[in-house]
C-alpha cells in the first residue's frame, strides 16, 4: 500500500513540476527605467527634434506613451519613496530630501514600510537594485535592507559620473552590496550601470526577476563622455550640448539592455516602465512646452516622459490621454505578475493594465492627483481638467483648464472662485490624512530664491523703459 502512494506521489509530482515551472515562467519580468531630472521634452517621443534617443523612441513605439504622466513628487527623493512603497509619501513623513549634512540617521524611507522589491522578492523574483538610491544614506536604508537581493550603485543624492566618493566619506561611492567598487573597475556611470544590469539579466534570464534601475543622469554635475559628445555635435549652445549626450547615453544603454532582452528571448514578457523621477532641472534642461521645472508644481515640474512597454501584455502604438501617476507602477507590477496584494499593504495607484488594454486613450476614471512639498508650502490637485496650483514663490492660487489650456498661461481663479473653493477643500481633505515631514529640506527657501532672480531679469529688462504721453 505504501509503495503505491509514494509511486502515485512521484507520478502526480513528474507531471505537475512541468507546469509549475511553466507557471513561474509565465510571470512577466520587470524593469523600471527611472531617470533623473529629465525634461518632458527632453525625449523623441515627445517631439524632441535635438537629442536623438532612437532607442527610447522604438521601446514607447513598442508600448504606450502617456501624454499626462506624472511624478508624485517635484523632486528627486520623495518622488523615489513614492514610486517604492506605491503610496503618497507625505503619508509616511518623506516628504523632503533625506539631510543634506548625512548627519540624520533616521532620515530615510521609513523602515516599518513595505516596498515593490519586498513583495516581488517574496512571491520568486530575484530583485536588484542599480544606480541612484537616495533613499537614506545610512546602511539600515540601503536596498539590500529593503527586498533587494543585489545592490549596484550609490547611496545619496548627486555623484560624480566618474564615481568618485565624496572626501571624508569613502563608501558615499559606488558600492556593490554595500562594499566599495575600486576605481579601476568604473567608467562612466551610465555605462556601469547599463553593463551591471546586463550581467543581472545574464545571471537570472531563466526565473523571473525585477529591476530598478535608476540612472543619475541627466542630473547635474554635467558630465559626459567623448563618445556621447560626438552624437550631439551638432547642438551649437554647449550647455544644450552637454546635457543632451548625458540623455544620449541614457538611450544608447537602454538600447543594450533592450537587445540583451531580445538574444534571450524574454523581451516581450518583460514588464519596462520608463519615466523620470521629476521634471528638468535648469542646466539646458527643457520641459517645454510646459510650464516651469524641477521643484515647481506647474506642469514643467511634475509632468514627465512616461512610458510603459510589454508586448505580450499591452498593445502597441498607444498614445493616452487619461492622466496617470507614478504610484500606479505598483499594482500594474503586481496585476500583471499575478500577485495578491498583501492585505497589510495600503495602495494609492490603480491597476492600469485594463485600462491600457481597453483601446481609449481616456478613461473617465474620476480620481484626483495630489502633490504637497514642504508641509504645504507649496500644494497641486488635477480633477479631471481642472488643476489648482498654490505658488509658495508667487504666493498665490492659480486655477488651469488643461484641456484648453495645457501650458497653464491663463489663471482662471477669479474666473471660477467656487471651483477654486473646491479643489482647495478637496485637497485639504486629503491633506487631512498626511504626516508632517520628519526632516527638513531647504527646497522652499531655495524656490524663493530662484523667484527673486527671475524678478531681478525682469527688472533689469525694464531699466530704460521711458513713459510715454498718453
Amino acid at each position: 500500500m505504501f509503495k503505491h502512494t509514494l509511486s502515485l506521489t512521484i507520478t502526480v509530482l513528474t507531471v505537475l513540476l512541468p507546469v509549475l515551472s511553466h507557471a513561474e515562467a509565465s510571470k512577466p519580468n520587470v524593469i523600471i527605467v527611472l531617470t533623473d531630472d529629465q525634461g518632458w521634452g527632453d525625449v523623441g517621443f515627445n517631439g524632441c527634434m535635438d537629442i536623438p534617443t532612437p532607442n527610447l523612441d522604438q521601446l514607447a513605439k513598442d508600448g504606450i506613451v502617456a501624454q499626462a504622466g506624472y511624478a508624485s513628487h517635484p523632486y528627486c527623493s520623495p518622488s523615489r519613496a513614492g514610486l517604492m512603497i506605491g503610496r503618497y509619501q507625505h503619508r509616511v513623513g518623506h516628504e523632503n530630501n533625506t539631510t543634506y549634512a548625512h548627519d540624520n540617521p533616521d532620515s530615510g524611507l521609513p523602515l516599518d514600510q513595505v516596498t515593490m522589491a519586498d513583495v516581488l522578492g517574496d512571491n520568486g523574483y530575484a530583485t536588484a537594485a542599480i544606480g541612484k538610491w537616495h533613499l537614506g544614506d545610512f546602511e539600515k536604508f540601503w536596498p539590500n535592507n529593503r527586498g533587494f537581493d543585489h545592490w549596484f550603485g550609490f547611496y545619496g543624492g548627486g555623484m560624480s559620473f566618474w564615481g568618485q566618493p565624496k572626501k571624508g566619506r569613502p563608501k558615499s561611492g559606488v558600492l556593490r552590496n554595500g562594499e566599495i567598487v575600486p576605481q579601476s573597475e568604473l567608467s562612466y556611470l551610465t555605462d556601469d550601470f547599463t553593463d551591471e544590469t546586463i550581467r543581472f539579466i545574464d545571471k537570472n534570464k531563466d526565473q523571473p526577476f525585477f529591476i530598478y534601475l535608476a540612472y543619475n543622469a541627466p542630473h547635474a554635475p554635467i558630465q559626459a563622455t567623448k563618445e556621447y559628445l560626438d552624437m550631439v555635435s551638432h547642438i551649437e549652445f554647449g550647455d544644450r550640448a552637454a546635457y543632451a549626450a548625458m540623455v544620449v547615453g541614457v538611450d544608447v544603454g537602454v538600447g543594450k539592455i533592450v537587445d540583451k532582452l531580445k538574444q534571450e528571448g524574454i523581451y516581450d514578457n518583460t514588464l519596462i516602465f520608463y519615466y523620470s523621477d521629476n521634471g528638468g532641472h535648469g542646466f539646458a534642461a527643457r520641459s517645454d512646452p510646459f510650464r516651469g521645472h524641477k521643484g515647481m508644481l506647474f506642469e514643467g515640474g511634475i509632468r514627465v516622459p512616461f512610458s510603459i512597454t510589454w508586448p505580450k501584455g499591452i498593445p502597441g502604438g498607444q498614445r493616452i490621454e487619461e492622466p496617470i501617476i507614478a504610484l500606479d507602477i505598483f499594482p500594474t507590477i503586481l496585476s500583471a505578475a499575478g500577485i495578491e496584494k498583501p492585505a497589510k499593504l495600503s495602495l494609492d495607484g490603480i491597476n492600469l493594465l485594463p485600462h491600457l488594454n481597453s483601446g481609449k486613450t481616456k478613461w473617465n476614471i474620476g480620481r484626483n492627483l495630489y502633490w504637497r512639498y514642504s508641509d504645504g508650502a507649496g500644494i497641486a490637485i488635477r480633477q479631471g481638467k481642472f488643476k489648482m496650483v498654490y505658488s509658495a514663490f508667487k504666493q498665490d492660487f492659480f486655477l488651469f483648464d488643461l484641456e484648453k489650456d495645457p501650458y497653464e498661461q491663463a489663471n482662471l481663479a477669479k474666473v471660477y472662485p467656487e471651483k477654486l473653493e473646491a479643489l482647495k477643500k478637496a485637497h485639504a481633505e486629503w491633506n487631512s490624512e498626511l504626516m508632517n515631514s520628519l526632516w527638513s529640506d531647504p527646497h522652499a527657501e531655495n524656490i524663493s530664491k530662484e523667484e527673486g532672480k527671475r524678478q531681478a531679469f525682469i527688472d533689469k529688462a525694464m531699466a530704460g523703459q521711458k513713459n510715454k504721453k498718453s
